[in-house]
């Protein structure tokens, strides 16, 4: 019998990225509203990524399954 592949959850795909050690990244909150009542400085404070919770990263193990 053949094996079914799991389809990537798309919302998923798109907001996460995969580091090159297999880690689950996601963007910092606070960029793309009210921008005008943030001082620059805190928003250049904001770029970038962090890893995820340990337990939101199993989560997102079964939304990403080829990554």
């Amino acid at each position: 019998m053949a094996k079914y592949k799991i389809k990537t959850h798309s919302g998923a795909k798109r907001r996460f990225d995969i580091s090159g050690r297999g880690k689950i990244l996601r963007r910092k909150i606070g960029v793309n509203n009210f921008r005008r009542k943030k001082r620059g400085e805190t928003l250049r404070e904001i770029p970038g990524k962090r890893p995820v919770a340990p337990a939101d990263a199993r989560r997102l193990r079964r939304l990403l399954p080829y990554s």
